[in-house]
C-alpha cells in the first residue's frame, strides 16, 4: 500500500472513531438529561385541580387581570409543563450570534426545571447546554461535542439566578403564581412585585402588564458571572407575541439582557415553538 493510501486510510479511520464517539457521547448526555426530567417529574401529582376566581383573591390587581388574561381560571391548574424554544445567544457582546435549539421541562408544586439545548457554535461543532434547578439548588453544566465539560456551575449566585430564572418563565404557566412559595406585593397599577422562597433561597422581580392583562417584562437583580467575578446587575426580560397553547395564552418572543453600567448587554433573543402542560412528552 502507497504511503498516500495509508495517510488516508488513518485520516478516515480517525475520522470515523471521532463521529462515533461524539454520537455515542451525545446518547450517553441525552440519557442522562432525559434521567433528570424523571427524576423532576417523579413527585408530580396531577389531581385536576381547577384555578377558580376564588383563589385570585388578595392579588395586586393586575397580576388577577394577568391570570383572568392568560386564560387560566377555569382550567386545570397547572403541574408541568413542557416548552419547546428556538433562540439565538452569544457570549459576549463582541462574540457571533449562535443559534439554538431547546427543551424546558418544568415541575410546579416542588419547583424546579431541566433546560436542554443544543448551541451551534460553528459548522460541524455543536455545544451542549443543560441548566438545571431542582431541589432548591441550580446547576449549569456546559459540553463542547458532549464530550468534556468546560463548565459545571454550582454555588449561592447560582441557585440564586436559577430561581429568578424559574420565576421570570413562569410567564409559561401563569397558574403558579398561586402557589404559596410566591408571594406577592402591588407596586402600582401596571406592576407587582414577586418574591419566591424555596429551601434555603429567597429572590424577588417585577413584573410589567399592558393594558390587556399582559405580561410584558420580567426584571430583577441577578448574579451573573463577568469578568471572572460574580456580582448583582439588572437582569431583564420583554416578551411578546401572545399565542395560545391548550387554552392557555403565554408571550412566545422575547430577549434576555443585562443592563450593565457600560450599556445593555443582549445576550439571548428566544421564540417559544410548543407549550405542553400537566401531560409533557420526554424528549
Amino acid at each position: 500500500m502507497s504511503k498516500i493510501k495509508i495517510v488516508l486510510t488513518g485520516i478516515t479511520v480517525l475520522v470515523i472513531l471521532a463521529v462515533s464517539a461524539v454520537s455515542i457521547a451525545g446518547a450517553v448526555t441525552k440519557r442522562n438529561v432525559e434521567k433528570e426530567v424523571e427524576e423532576l417529574f417523579s413527585s408530580v401529582e396531577n389531581n385536576g385541580a381547577i384555578v377558580t376566581e376564588e383563589a385570585l383573591e388578595g392579588l395586586p390587581e393586575s397580576v388577577q387581570g394577568w391570570l383572568r388574561a392568560s386564560g387560566v381560571v377555569g382550567q386545570e391548574k397547572t403541574v408541568a409543563v413542557r416548552v419547546k424554544q428556538r433562540a439565538m445567544m452569544r457570549m459576549s457582546p463582541d462574540q457571533s450570534w449562535m443559534p439554538v435549539e431547546a427543551e424546558q421541562y418544568f415541575a410546579i408544586e416542588e419547583p424546579g426545571f431541566i433546560w436542554k439545548a443544543e448551541i451551534q457554535a460553528a459548522p460541524l461543532i455543536h455545544i451542549a447546554g443543560r441548566d438545571k434547578y431542582f431541589e432548591g439548588k441550580g446547576n449549569m453544566l456546559i459540553k463542547p461535542l458532549s464530550l468534556f465539560t468546560v463548565a459545571d456551575g454550582k454555588g449561592e449566585e447560582i441557585d440564586q439566578g436559577s430561581m429568578l430564572r424559574y420565576l421570570a418563565e413562569t410567564m409559561w404557566f401563569p397558574s403558579a403564581a398561586l402557589e404559596e412559595y410566591i408571594t406577592w406585593e402591588e407596586i402600582d397599577d401596571n406592576q407587582a412585585k414577586a418574591t419566591m422562597a424555596y429551601g434555603e433561597v429567597t429572590a424577588s422581580g417585577v413584573f410589567t402588564f399592558n393594558e390587556k392583562g399582559e405580561a410584558i417584562r420580567f426584571e430583577a437583580e441577578r448574579y451573573g458571572e463577568f469578568d471572572g467575578a460574580f456580582r448583582l446587575e439588572t437582569w431583564s426580560i420583554p416578551v411578546r407575541d401572545y399565542q395560545e397553547f391548550e387554552g392557555i395564552r403565554v408571550p412566545t418572543k422575547g430577549e434576555v439582557t443585562w443592563k450593565l453600567d457600560e450599556g445593555d448587554f443582549n445576550w439571548f433573543v428566544f421564540e417559544v415553538q410548543e407549550v405542553q402542560y400537566n401531560q409533557p412528552t420526554i424528549y
